[in-house]
């Protein structure tokens, strides 16, 4: 699948306009060792309101780290990463949903003995003020807040498409591959973030299904004014797709620019082929040792 494709299939990007508004998410010289390995050296990262950002690079070359350091799975071992102007720092991953940042998997990780809209409720959980006691009295206000969180996971799930919707009382294991990458989406839509991380978003999709998902993608940014920043390996959707891209290699951040300037980037060029040729070089010597 070309850029072409991708862009004939979204709308203009909105980076001309973001460029000129303060940091939804900043990243400040973002470190994290483990042991003696360093994942992340001195990264910084900038985001923007309704901005789609990418982070691109070569496997290993820490992008999932980043992730974790933002979602606080990780701690960073030093530098700041910063919400709205507000540190990040100490909080554990439930309270950083409830600061507006949600995200997905680059392996999905859906409840499979639930019902598709179980699973959308669960993204819930965080939003809802229901205590025990209600919860075991069923009070006036429990059986509301129930009834527009069912509402809310429905209309969630509506946002791509009808066909999920007829089969909320399914089982996720019984979806397709894309289907429950959609439901994953829509759960982590359900906690209200104002930050969006998608972690591969079209891995082990076919072109068809890409380029739907390049489409709801930019929806969200469009329609539901979300930020998103995501890691993508298919350089033509994040070429086409993304306002701004970031690349990483080895933990350092080497470009960060438009995706045409990204695009044409020596160190880029050279972090992508020069690893393709080890790659290479690695397999050819294997097989001269297995002759």
């Amino acid at each position: 699948m070309s850029s072409e494709e991708v862009r004939t299939s979204s709308q203009p990007a909105a980076a001309a306009v973001a460029s000129k508004t303060e940091a939804l998410l900043e990243l400040r010289n973002v470190t994290k060792t483990f042991g003696g390995l360093t994942a992340v050296s001195k990264v910084d990262l900038i985001v923007r309101p309704r901005e789609i950002v990418s982070v691109i690079g070569p496997n290993g070359a820490g992008k999932t780290t980043v992730f974790n350091l933002i979602t606080g799975i990780y701690e960073p071992s030093s530098g700041e990463i910063l919400l709205a102007g507000r540190s990040l720092a100490g909080l554990s991953p439930d309270k950083i949903v409830l600061q507006g940042i949600t995200r997905t998997f680059q392996n999905i990780r859906l409840f499979n003995n639930m019902t598709v809209l179980e699973n959308v409720l669960v993204g819930q959980h965080t939003r809802l003020k229901a205590g025990v006691l209600g919860s075991l009295f069923r009070t006036r206000s429990v059986v509301a807040e129930e009834k527009r969180a069912r509402e809310r996971a429905l209309e969630l799930l509506g946002f791509f498409g009808t066909a999920l919707v007829a089969r909320q009382d399914e089982y996720v294991m019984n979806l397709s591959y894309a289907d429950r990458r959609r439901v994953e989406i829509a759960r982590a839509l359900a906690a209200d973030p104002k930050l969006l991380l998608l972690d591969e978003p079209t891995a082990g999709m076919n072109e068809v299904e890409t380029l739907e998902a390049v489409k709801y993608i930019r929806r969200l940014r469009d329609e539901l004014g979300l930020t998103i920043l995501l890691i993508e390996h298919k350089l033509a959707v994040t070429m086409g797709m993304s306002d701004h891209i970031a690349v990483l290699d080895y933990g350092q951040k080497i470009a960060d620019g438009l995706p045409d300037e990204v695009r044409y980037d020596e160190r880029v060029i050279a972090a992508y082929l020069g690893r393709q040729s080890e790659t290479k070089a690695e397999d050819d010597e294997s097989a001269a040792e297995e002759a």
